[in-house]
């Protein structure tokens, strides 16, 4: 079930196409998790170029979709309402296999840590169950 479609992401996050990488939250518990999910195109702007006749996800692209859910999760808290969370650094990122157009990448983030202006996610992406990227992410909101 869709709670939120990009309309409503939007709402929450300053991300715009075609860099919104999102394209739907299917559970959210505010400030503490959310899974989102996002359908993997043809079209998609990396596919021409990353890999010509055999096109991947950028590793990079799936932590930014990490990224954005943890950007949705924190930012669905009232009291951070227009805020924007920022990358302050990326810890334990693996990448276990490849992600391909035709594909669904489900995203969850949990947040660990949240202390006044910076928290910690533990985020984890697979594709049908199987393991895609890990990774902690720290942010820091925007002054």
């Amino acid at each position: 079930m869709i709670l939120l479609d990009q309309e409503r992401i939007k709402e929450i996050i300053p991300h715009r196409e075609p860099f919104l990488l999102i394209d739907e939250v299917i559970a959210l518990e505010p400030g503490k998790k959310c899974i989102a999910r996002t359908y993997l195109k043809e079209d998609n702007f990396w596919v021409p170029g990353h890999f010509p006749g055999h096109p991947v996800t950028p590793g990079v692209l799936m932590i930014e979709m990490l990224a954005q859910t943890g950007a949705v999760c924190i930012g669905s808290l009232p009291e951070n309402a227009g805020k924007v969370a920022l990358f302050a650094k990326i810890d334990k990122g693996k990448f276990r296999r490849q992600v391909l157009p035709g594909e669904v990448l489900t995203l969850e983030m949990e947040i660990i840590r949240l202390k006044a202006q910076v928290g910690v996610g533990r985020g984890h992406a697979h594709v049908d169950g199987e393991t895609a990227v890990t990774a902690e992410l720290t942010f820091a909101f925007q002054k």
